[in-house]
């Protein structure tokens, strides 16, 4: 190839990078920025049309307010770093702030965004900023904390929740992973000052018709990006990613679907559906705020409780347990939405695994069939004779009784240390179940109720 037909190719390349944002990532930093990292293209894609005003609502009308919500470690905080070079290489009377959770993480921030305007190429090979759009950092107004570019006056400012930011104002404010970790997660005074400093001072500095973005991993129900929603304000669009879809990995590169799994059994449930499933909880609504669990299974009757599935779309929630000292310790569950064809010899081999002493099923709504069916597997077709079965009607109200025993539920029923592993989706109905209006589906702590009657009664059940 020609010199002239290699210059030809970097003007080529320099005009892509100016008109395409995840093009200027990928030319920058091609070793991260890869195509084959849909994640970080569909951010690249979402940051510049939120930029140009083509993200629109369904009004037609465009979004100025984007809410970043994906795992951490996937690169949302360093696409926000080359958003915010590209916009102000597009056009140097940008002006940019950015909150961070403290000002050493802000300083970070903007140090970044300054020293990649300010890097001068090393490679003949490589691109950087100037190669691209010219634009130069002021000299003698280029401090880590807040920088202007030649002919301007002001054009990026980083601080924390706890600095300052009058004086000036901007056209792209941003804010970026507020939250520092579990601990400020579930501290509502932490919340509330995140909350207080984006309403009143965070907007303050907002220009008429500027962009806001906020950029978080969730955590809490309570967290920024919840309040903001909880409000109403359809006004916000919000980019939501899981790690893991049930299928795929959102980017295996970055975090494998065996790293998603080590993470799952040492992090906090509610910590790891927030941050890699973007799934907040409530703390102050749900049910069940304190679960036991136990490490050492003591020797007692092994009894079971079984609700069948009163619809289509509920579950079978069948649970075996140890009752020891007027308490129970959970040792298997059958959570699911098959059929009975599935069900039925489900749930006769999961009693005779557990050798099952006594077990009581639910015969409301075809229940009383599903009752004999499966003692007739376990006797005929498993060869199983010591469990007895048998079946009651469920005559109380299922919320009351939820509520009822809700307390006693907490106190003594001991689950396995582990048990958000064996039964993800059983502990999920369990400990995600709100107090009030919620729910989708009852059917497991209507289980841990059953159980509950069922220690707690004098005369146990109507058979």
């Amino acid at each position: 190839m020609t010199i002239e037909e290699l210059l030809t190719l970097k003007e080529d390349k320099i005009r892509k990078a100016k008109k395409d944002l995840f093009y200027y990532e990928h030319l920058l930093n091609p070793d991260f920025f890869k195509r084959d990292r849909p994640h970080l293209v569909k951010l690249a894609e979402v940051l510049q049309a939120l930029y140009e005003g083509t993200l629109l609502k369904p009004d037609g009308t465009p979004y100025r307010k984007l809410m970043i919500n994906m795992p951490p470690r996937h690169g949302k905080s360093f696409s926000l770093t080359r958003f915010c070079e590209w916009v102000i290489g597009k056009d140097n009377t940008n002006r940019v702030i950015t909150i961070s959770y403290n000002d050493d993480l802000s300083t970070k921030f903007s140090k970044n965004v300054r020293d990649s305007i300010e890097t001068d190429t090393i490679r003949p090979s490589d691109f950087t900023f100037q190669d691209i759009f010219k634009t130069k950092i002021k000299h003698g107004d280029g401090s880590k904390k807040t920088w202007s570019l030649e002919d301007q006056f002001f054009n990026y400012l980083g601080s924390g929740f706890k600095g300052t930011i009058t004086g000036v104002g901007c056209n792209i404010g941003i804010i970026d992973d507020p939250v520092k970790n579990k601990e400020e997660a579930y501290n509502e005074t932490a919340l509330e000052k995140h909350y207080s400093f984006y309403t009143d001072t965070f907007l303050s500095r907002l220009e008429e018709g500027a962009i806001q973005i906020i950029n978080m991993t969730r955590w809490s129900e309570n967290d920024l990006c919840g309040r903001i929603l909880a409000k109403g304000d359809d006004d916000w669009y919000v980019l939501k990613m899981e790690a893991f879809d049930g299928e795929n990995m959102l980017c295996p590169e970055l975090l494998s679907y065996e790293t998603y799994k080590d993470k799952e059994k040492v992090t906090s449930n509610d910590i790891f559906r927030a941050n890699y499933h973007q799934e907040t909880v409530d703390e102050e609504g749900k049910l069940y705020k304190t679960l036991q669990t136990y490490t050492n299974l003591p020797l007692g009757p092994v009894k079971s409780y079984t609700d069948t599935a009163d619809t289509g779309d509920d579950y079978l929630c069948s649970v075996v347990y140890v009752e020891y000292n007027k308490q129970a310790y959970i040792i298997d569950v059958l959570y699911t939405q098959e059929g009975m064809e599935v069900t039925e010899p489900a749930t006769a081999n999961l009693h005779k695994r557990n050798n099952v002493n006594l077990a009581k099923i639910e015969s409301n709504n075809g229940g009383r069939g599903f009752a004999r069916n499966v003692e007739r597997i376990l006797k005929k077709e498993l060869n199983h004779h010591s469990t007895v079965v048998t079946w009651f009607h469920q005559s109380g109200n299922k919320n009351s009784r939820i509520l009822s025993q809700s307390y006693w539920v907490q106190q003594n029923v001991f689950f396995p240390v582990d048990w958000h592993i064996r039964w993800p989706e059983f502990y999920q109905a369990v400990n995600r179940y709100m107090k009030e209006g919620k729910n989708k589906h009852d059917d497991a702590p209507d289980t841990l109720t059953g159980i509950a009657e069922e220690i707690n009664s004098n005369q146990g059940f109507v058979v």
